[in-house]
């Protein structure tokens, strides 16, 4: 499937790996409704094509995402009253839409945060399954402060990485974050030097993606509805996901490999 040409996110190819950076940097990478439908677009292409093992989400400058496009907010200030509710519910639609796609690949994400994630930018980061910060980098769920409720997912991913107290105090002040902070309560994974923080994705790509891709798909969707479910759904996805799993050319690869060495 051929690769997509966008105005506003780049796409990368380095071994197995798609980097997908946003790039308005003039804009902090703010997010507008145009670099929301190619965010889709992207994610769609991502999910199709079988040579990508793994997403690395970055931004370009410094910023890794300042949230949504003040320039639209300020534009709902003009709108009559009768019209705001439903454009903002058609904005909210494909906000969630983009969001859902992107964590709901069935490939390893990470986000490679490299400065400011404010809002839906914090929220983008927290719903890929790994998130690497620049030693550089500051969070805010800013939402509150803007007179708005988190949007893009932070109220339910937030909780499931740093617990829900401390969630709800991040969310209510709307306070910034750096990063060493932001590892000591979860909320990123690792921090490393500005300079190497595309070196580091790209080595927990290759950690992340050493098995069978059929296998880490249906792990990652169960996995990612865990906390939703009794033990007895999971084992009843578990048996399903496993019986797929025993037809696979992998497995049955895997499986004359480790009997030929044990001879």
């Amino acid at each position: 499937m051929e690769k997509p040409k966008f105005q506003w996110i780049k796409i990368d190819q380095k071994r197995a790996y798609v980097i997908i950076t946003l790039n308005r940097p003039k804009k902090l990478n703010a997010i507008d409704d145009s670099m929301r439908n190619e965010l889709i677009k992207a994610f769609e292409w991502v999910s199709k094509e079988d040579s990508v093992r793994a997403v690395i989400l970055t931004g370009n400058g410094k910023a890794f995402c300042a949230g949504g496009d003040i320039a639209a907010m300020r534009d709902r200030l003009e709108v009559p009253l009768e019209k705001v509710a439903m454009n903002g519910w058609a904005r909210q639609r494909r906000t969630h839409q983009a969001v859902t796609m992107l964590h709901s690949l069935s490939k390893p994400t990470i986000a490679a945060v490299n400065g400011v994630a404010a809002g839906l930018g914090a929220d983008l980061a927290l719903c890929c399954d790994f998130i690497i910060s620049s030693n550089q980098s500051i969070f805010t769920m800013s939402y509150l402060l803007r007179g708005l409720i988190p949007d893009g997912g932070g109220m339910y991913f937030l909780p499931r990485r740093v617990g829900l107290a401390c969630a709800k105090q991040l969310i209510f002040s709307g306070r910034r974050v750096d990063a060493a902070e932001a590892l000591s309560i979860g909320m990123v994974d690792a921090v490393v030097k500005h300079k190497n923080l595309i070196d580091e994705s790209l080595s927990i790509a290759d950690k992340m993606t050493v098995g069978s891709p059929h296998a880490l798909a249906l792990a990652k969707s169960i996995l990612d509805k865990s906390l939703e479910l009794s033990i007895e759904e999971v084992f009843e996805l578990g048996c399903q996901a496993q019986a797929i799993c025993y037809t696979t050319d992998y497995h049955r690869d895997a499986v004359k490999s480790f009997l030929e060495k044990s001879k």
